[in-house]
């Protein structure tokens, strides 16, 4: 996943319960459905974002509609386990 330099800010986007069963450690919890609603929260956020979710799917939809609201260095990070692979390898 390409991308500027700088911490991510891992946001995933799957429901409480999924997260509740496991998620990238210091991730955040912002559902599908609550993405246009919290709008605000995301422009404020620390970028590099890269959305997660259970395979994929989720995340690219939040990432899609995020960019054409005018959020910028937004990238689908996949499934939560692979963005923690790719975060937090030893």
């Amino acid at each position: 996943m390409a991308m500027s330099t700088g911490k991510p800010t891992i946001v995933d986007v799957r429901t409480p319960q999924e997260f509740a069963a496991g998620h990238v450690p210091g991730s955040l919890n912002i559902p599908l459905n609550e993405v246009p609603d919290r709008l605000d929260e995301f422009r404020a956020m620390a970028k590099p974002l890269v959305l997660c979710c259970r395979s994929g799917a989720r995340s690219d939809n939040a990432m899609r509609y995020l960019q054409q609201q005018g959020v910028t260095d937004v990238h689908n990070g996949g499934s939560w386990q692979q963005v923690l692979a790719e975060t937090h390898n030893p």
